[in-house]
């Protein structure tokens, strides 16, 4: 069941961005290979119709954060390579070889899980091998390297496919962090000159680390927030970047737009204030519309004290009052010609006014990647550039 089928508020999805970051990216990192990935439902954009879109343009794979995330691509008739980025663990690793999933493993631990459940499934697995060269989540220690490699090899049910790794500041300006990303990859090298043989592949960037360290492209990156349209960091770089990754990021397309309709419109006076805490007292006598989204839906209630606004009739207006849990009040002024049915935009373009993902990032203190996680199940998504047919239609 689709939720708010009936509630004129929804995401809207354009499968042609998609598309055309895949190809872009593709380009910007040739001859490496792209991974699309498509973790939390797609960065909140949706995973099987974006998966589909990704690999349509030339995606070499996916890879996802969870197993059950892989599975309900497989349902969906996906069968493309996909790399689970965790290591799983008990019914996770069964389910993970039952799936044909590729699975990431990071300590003797997991390797003896994994090839426990390939053979229970009576299959061969392709691992990845991840090493911790700074992030300190999930790998294992650059120095034990060579045994896990070894321990995957020497289990007949497991095929080691990949080494890699991943950058905890790719996306950073500051010396501190370039230093950083430097360290992360000659340690990176190192663990693999160690190894008797060149694993089959080899990677360790992220979007950010793909655009911006040309040296950390290897056989494959990984590319998550680029493939959506959003740069992976609210940091501007300033002056030449001769890796081009400023180009390219200045080329991205939002895949996301965030839209409602008004449901109501009401006339109020100077002094007046809407919404719960009556926060804030309209400076004049205004049109005040409300907005059938709220933060049951992502739309931080934050966003008020940190000025946020939305596109009405192609105009910027500013929130009339704290955002509730289903609703948010926006002022449109003495002269706001605006009727209930009105299209409202909250992340997206109107006319000649945007309001991106990363204007809320900034006015939260947080990163783009937040923001469009934050879009709630309930708010539907309506998707657009399907290629045969176009049109919009609702993930069902």
């Amino acid at each position: 069941m689709v939720e708010g089928r009936t509630r004129a508020a929804w995401a809207q999805i354009d499968l042609d961005a998609v598309r055309g970051n895949v190809e872009l990216l593709r380009r910007a990192v040739a001859p490496s290979a792209v991974c699309a990935v498509v973790k939390a439902d797609a960065y909140g954009h949706g995973a099987v119709p974006v998966a589909r879109a990704a690999l349509e343009a030339g995606a070499a794979g996916l890879a996802v954060a969870l197993v059950d995330e892989g599975i309900e691509l497989r349902e969906h008739g996906v069968t493309a390579p996909v790399l689970v980025l965790s290591e799983p663990a008990g019914e996770a690793a069964e389910a993970a070889a039952r799936a044909g999933l590729t699975a990431t493993v990071a300590s003797a631990a997991g390797v003896t899980e994994l090839a426990r459940a390939a053979r229970r499934v009576g299959t061969r697995v392709a691992a990845h091998v991840k090493v911790d060269t700074g992030m300190h989540r999930l790998g294992v220690a650059p120095e034990a390297l060579h045994g896990l490699v070894a321990a995957v090899s020497a289990e007949p049910v497991l095929r080691l496919e990949a080494v890699w790794t991943h950058l905890a500041v790719a996306d950073g300006v500051a010396e501190a962090d370039r230093t950083f990303t430097a360290l992360q990859l000659e340690r990176f090298e190192k663990a693999l000159a160690a190894l008797p043989l060149r694993p089959p592949l080899r990677h360790a960037a992220n979007t950010a680390g793909a655009l911006f360290w040309p040296e950390a492209r290897y056989d494959m990156v990984r590319c998550g927030i680029g493939m959506y349209g959003l740069p992976p960091s609210t940091a501007g770089r300033e002056g030449p970047d001769p890796t081009g990754g400023a180009g390219t990021v200045a080329r991205l397309r939002p895949a996301l737009s965030l839209r409602a309709r008004v449901s109501a419109v009401r006339e109020l006076d100077a002094g007046a204030r809407p919404s719960y805490g009556r926060l804030r007292p309209l400076p004049e006598r205004s049109i005040v519309a409300t907005v059938p989204l709220g933060y049951a839906d992502g739309v931080r209630r934050a966003l008020l004290a940190g000025g946020a606004e939305v596109l009405v009739g192609g105009r910027r207006r500013p929130l009339a009052g704290m955002v509730s849990m289903d609703q948010l009040v926006v002022d449109c002024g003495p002269d706001g010609a605006v009727a209930p049915g009105d299209e409202v935009v909250l992340i997206g373009t109107q006319g000649d006014e945007a309001v991106t993902a990363m204007e809320w990032a900034s006015r939260l203190g947080t990163i783009g990647y937040e923001v469009v996680c934050g879009i709630s199940p309930r708010v539907r998504r309506v998707y657009t550039g399907q290629g045969e047919g176009g049109g919009g239609r609702e993930a069902g």
